[in-house]
């Protein structure tokens, strides 16, 4: 291992890496330096040499490709996304849009962050979910594998994962909406206005329709109501946000549940003793292990899991994916222009190109 000085917006850091590793990209380079400078992959903007040169990131190639010494120091800058770093349309180097970082006491308010105020949930692109054919993936755990199932990918995909883990069945996903419109009537000083971005009223009427999205304020809603903890994995970076049902469902106590998120798309992860087991055979609820995430061997097969979607570049950047309006034709970049798009003409169907 090698050591890497980085300077960044939070100061310097070392890093640790396998200069002479053939196995080790460019890829598992930016995870690294993710971890030291909580700047996603996407967003990173490395230079060295003086005076300091912008490095050529093709996430696929040997880090030998950017010719890095031992005790070499990168200046680490953060920068909007661009789709100029050797990945295609379909699958960006990085996930821009992913659930923000829930509060453990009170998930109610996690979900700030989630879309801009003004915004209604999003509509989801139509974009094939990964591994939606084949062999799903898959890691071996304890005597068993953790599957990812993957659920189809109509604008309901978080309603359908959660639907099968907690009802057996993608087809209860239209009863989860009921649920989250429930839960925002129920708490109006929670869900007000400036939390939903909209008079509650029109959110619950919009994330009714299967058309809509859901995102950080139904996972919040749905954990409480449920009285299980929600970890969704982030398949970019390989961060579990997790949604607490509350105080009492915290600290190392209680049930969880898992979700897969790809930047646009949700999907169920479950334990089976074989890989092609039937549904039945599935365990889709685990206990939460009281101290770190590295002792709990699910939550570490979870990384692992990301780690192998991510590798096969099964998530996709929003920010700067090309998108195409399906009701008008109008071409759009990222989710940013297809949300502007939507409130500007209503039109709510969109797909990748």
């Amino acid at each position: 291992m090698a050591p890497i000085r980085l300077r960044h917006p939070k100061g310097v850091s070392t890093i640790q890496i396998p200069l002479d590793s053939d196995s080790y990209t460019v890829q598992d380079l930016l995870q690294e330096i993710y971890k030291a400078t909580e700047i996603l992959p996407s967003h990173q903007n490395l230079k060295t040499g003086y005076p300091p040169r912008s490095l050529t990131l093709v996430p696929e190639l040997p880090l030998g490709s950017l010719d890095l010494k031992s005790g070499e120091q990168l200046i680490v800058q953060e920068v909007a996304p661009t789709s100029s770093r050797g990945t295609d349309s379909a699958a960006a180097a990085a996930a821009s849009r992913s659930p923000p970082r829930p509060t453990a006491s009170r998930p109610a308010q996690a979900p700030v962050a989630s879309r801009p105020a003004s915004a209604a949930p999003a509509p989801a692109p139509r974009t094939p979910a990964p591994e939606k054919s084949g062999k799903p993936e898959s890691v071996e755990v304890d005597g068993g594998y953790l599957i990812h199932r993957v659920v189809p990918d109509d604008n309901s995909c978080l309603f359908s994962s959660l639907s099968l883990l907690f009802e057996q069945s993608i087809t209860k996903a239209p009863e989860l909406r009921k649920i989250v419109a429930e839960g925002i009537k129920k708490d109006p000083e929670t869900y007000n206005e400036a939390i939903l971005g909209m008079p509650p009223s029109k959110y619950i009427e919009t994330i009714s329709k299967p058309i809509s999205w859901g995102g950080a304020i139904e996972l919040g809603i749905l954990a409480s109501h449920y009285n299980t903890e929600i970890a969704s994995v982030d398949v970019e970076t390989g961060r579990i946000d997790k949604f607490a049902p509350g105080p009492e469902g915290a600290g190392g106590e209680g049930n969880r549940v898992i979700i897969v998120y790809s930047g646009i798309h949700y999907d169920a992860v479950s334990f089976s003793p074989m890989e092609d087991a039937p549904d039945e055979w599935h365990q889709k609820v685990f206990p939460i292990k009281a101290g770190k995430d590295e002792n709990d061997s699910i939550l570490v097969a979870v990384k692992k899991l990301a780690d192998a979607l991510r590798s096969k570049k099964a998530f996709t950047n929003t920010a700067t994916f090309d998108l195409r309006c399906e009701d008008c034709g109008q071409g759009l970049k990222g989710e940013k222009g297809a949300r502007a798009h939507a409130e500007a003409t209503g039109h709510v169907r969109f797909g990748e190109y």
